[in-house]
């Protein structure tokens, strides 16, 4: 894997660590969460790495993906079904010329909003969740949410969830973009693979960048 698509990896997984918090115990920290969901309004970026503008802040992913890489790594068995599901939905979202126009226009609709409120505002995390459960959701590769029933019943929870997961899909498409494939993430775990190695390398710089 290159280093970019070890980025988009590494975000997809930092994403689905955000997931598990908020369906699980409803946490939902602004800062954490702003650079992903910022992610979504930047459709043009000049480099792959200004979709993710706090490189800093994806640390956190790096770790997560070298532990799913490493043979003797501490396995999520939940982060690997929101990763690959993520990614299996977003190819069927590429496939589907009509939801690429429309999620396009979404949110491109979003650029007013966001005149008047933070991407982290209740507004514009509605408008998300809306954005995913009318575009993406209709494409039938649902994602199972594991968590606590009371919390998922409420609606402030879901828009925040599902905020999220749209994160993940413009992580999804940044790593396909970057040539990567599904099997990519399955099947690198061997001990001492060359990806595993790499990823630890680009963890560490990420770990440099505001020092």
């Amino acid at each position: 894997m290159n280093q970019h698509q070890v980025m988009a990896l590494a975000a997809l997984c930092q994403i689905t660590r955000l997931v598990q918090k908020v369906a699980k115990y409803g946490q939902f920290n602004a800062h954490d969460v702003e650079s992903f969901l910022q992610s979504i309004v930047i459709t043009n970026p000049a480099r792959p790495e200004d979709v993710y503008q706090d490189h800093y802040g994806l640390k956190q992913g790096y770790k997560a993906l070298v532990d799913q890489l490493s043979a003797d790594g501490s396995k999520d068995v939940e982060l690997v079904k929101y990763v690959g599901g993520l990614i299996q939905l977003e190819r069927v979202l590429a496939s589907k010329p009509g939801a690429l126009d429309e999620l396009g226009r979404r949110i491109n609709e979003l650029d007013r909003q966001l005149m008047h409120f933070s991407i982290t505002d209740d507004t514009i995390l509605s408008s998300l969740a809306d954005i995913y459960s009318q575009v993406i959701s209709p494409l039938g590769q649902r994602i199972q949410v594991f968590g606590q029933p009371d919390l998922l019943k409420q609606p402030h929870i879901q828009h925040k969830v599902r905020a999220l997961l749209l994160a993940g899909i413009r992580a999804a498409v940044l790593w396909r973009q970057m040539g990567g494939k599904r099997r990519h993430f399955f099947f690198s775990k061997e001990k001492s693979s060359p990806s595993r190695k790499k990823i630890c390398e680009y963890r560490s710089k990420s770990t440099l960048v505001r020092s």
